[in-house]
Formats: C-alpha cells, sequence, structure tokens
C-alpha cells in the first residue's frame, strides 16, 4: 500500500470517527464502560491474589521438642530436616524466645503470662519453612515421624481452609475476567457494527465503483482503532487515579489494610487495557465491515 493512500485511509478514519458522532460516541462509550469494569475487576483480583500470596507464604511449621533431646540430636535432626526437598528453612527457636513471640502476640493481654516464665511451659522447637505453601502438610507429617520430635502444629484446619479459599479466589477472579472480556467484546462489536450498517450504502457504492475490499476496509480498522483508543482513555485515567488515591487513603487511614503498591501495576494494567481496546476496536470493525463487502 502506498504511503499516500495510506495517509487517506487513515484522514477517513478520522474523519469517519468525527462525521459519525453519535454513533461513534456510542460505540467509545461501550469501550469506556467494559474496559472501566475489566479494569476495576483486574486491581481487585490482583490484590485479592497478592494478599493471598502473602498469607500463604506466612505459613511455618513448629515442631517441639522432646525436653530430654540432646544439643547433638537437635543439630542432627535440624540438618536432617533441612536436607529435604520440600523443605526451603529451618530455625532452632529457643523455649524461651518462643515464650516471648507468644507473650507479644497478644499485644497488652499478654502481660497476664509474665508470672508463668519461671516455670516455662513451653519446649524448644524447630520453625520450619515448606519451599511450597500447598507442601506444608507433607512436610509436618514428615516431621512428626522423628523420635526427637513431641509435636507439630502448623494450623491443619486453618491451612486447608486457607488454601481452599484461596484457590476459590483465583479461579472466580480469572473466570470473571474472561467473562468480562468476552461480554465486552461482544458488545463492542455489535456497536460498531451498528455504525456500519448505518453506512451500508456508502460501501456498497465504493463497491460498485471498483473498490478493492481492502481500500474499504481499511478506514473502518482504522476508525475501531480510533475508538478503541479514545474508549479506553477514560478508563485507564480514571482506574489510576481512583487506585492511587484509594491507596493513599488505605495507607493513612487504615494501614492494616495492605494493597499492592500502584507502581508499576497500574502501568501494566493501563498497557493490557490500551492493546485490548486496539485489538477489540479492529476486530470489531473487521468483522462487521466483512458482510457488506460482498455486493
Amino acid at each position: 500500500m502506498k504511503r499516500s493512500t495510506f495517509a487517506r485511509h487513515v484522514r477517513e478514519g478520522f474523519k469517519n470517527v468525527g462525521r459519525n458522532g453519535w454513533m461513534s460516541f456510542a460505540s467509545i462509550s461501550a469501550v469506556a464502560i467494559m474496559l472501566l469494569v475489566v479494569g476495576a475487576f483486574s486491581l481487585l483480583i490482583l490484590n485479592m491474589n497478592s494478599l493471598a500470596f502473602d498469607v500463604e507464604n506466612e505459613v511455618e511449621i513448629r515442631a517441639f521438642l522432646e525436653t530430654e533431646t540432646e544439643e547433638d540430636a537437635q543439630a542432627e535432626v535440624m540438618e536432617d530436616i533441612a536436607s529435604a526437598n520440600a523443605v526451603e528453612d529451618v530455625s532452632y527457636l529457643d523455649r524461651d524466645e518462643g515464650l516471648d513471640q507468644f507473650i507479644d502476640s497478644l499485644g497488652s493481654e499478654g502481660a497476664v503470662y509474665e508470672s508463668i516464665r519461671d516455670e516455662n511451659p513451653l519446649n524448644d522447637a524447630l520453625v520450619i519453612e515448606a519451599t511450597e505453601p500447598e507442601l506444608t502438610e507433607a512436610v509436618a507429617t514428615s516431621v512428626i515421624e522423628y523420635a526427637e520430635v513431641e509435636t507439630v502444629e502448623y494450623g491443619e484446619t486453618i491451612l486447608t481452609q486457607l488454601f481452599t479459599i484461596t484457590n476459590y479466589v483465583r479461579v472466580l477472579g480469572a473466570t470473571m475476567i474472561i467473562g468480562l472480556l468476552f461480554t465486552s467484546i461482544f458488545l463492542i462489536s455489535n456497536t460498531i457494527k451498528l455504525t456500519i450498517i448505518s453506512r451500508k450504502d456508502e460501501i456498497e457504492i465504493m463497491k460498485l465503483v471498483g473498490a478493492t475490499n481492502g481500500f474499504v476496509r481499511t478506514p473502518f480498522m482504522i476508525e475501531g482503532l480510533l475508538i478503541g483508543v479514545i474508549g479506553a482513555l477514560v478508563p485507564v485515567g480514571t482506574l489510576m487515579a481512583g487506585y492511587v488515591y484509594l491507596y493513599d487513603f488505605f495507607d493513612a487511614q487504615l494501614p492494616f489494610i495492605t494493597m499492592v503498591e500502584p507502581f508499576p501495576m497500574v502501568w501494566q494494567v493501563a498497557l493490557v487495557l490500551l492493546g485490548i481496546s486496539v485489538v477489540v476496536g479492529m476486530l470489531g470493525s473487521q468483522m462487521s465491515v466483512r458482510k457488506f463487502l460482498k455486493v
């Protein structure tokens, strides 16, 4: 395609957007609304996934040792456990340090346990971290087999529920985003189709005077691309500004709610939305104009 011809198609694409004002506005609005919904759900799912990942990675196993265990035996057990492929790290926790952590975890209410320091009921323990959170149960089952280990704690019930919930969140999030994307493609394609139907006489005249399919199709593809890009600007700007505001708000007012830092995440989401808008706009116009080329 000659440069002058391509430049002519680009000019026609821009003119068509302005010439079909209300229909272009309807298409741009459809793109903007659907991308706003897709972007908002994407940011929500990314934050929920990050929260689930953080919680999963805080899971640890505490293997309490028998009180009579000698130091050499402790070291041997530690070394043996650390050599397992499923184990990321093993550290030794002295019984007094364990009581300090327990009291600290209770905050102001922990003061009532200060009186038991002289008769500390806790045993020395090994704190074990699995390479993958899902391997925690398997590692705990193997650790309890050691004669030097009295008991193992890793919040079995809570851990099972946690993995179930986080898996549901991930599957549900992916399903919702995919469903919204298909819905947006369907709506945008149909809205663009309406703009092309209103101009079918123009297409038929161009075909009757000898215009090729490519010559007719290209301005519509450029128009679809412009509609997609313009429609993406509003939701991208709104989502970026809104997320940064919410992040600053929660950071200042509700610091216990941890959100993913805005940058570079919002830029990545913005690029994805822009890419989707371009592809959907061009595909929508391409699919819609095809039937009118058979004159």
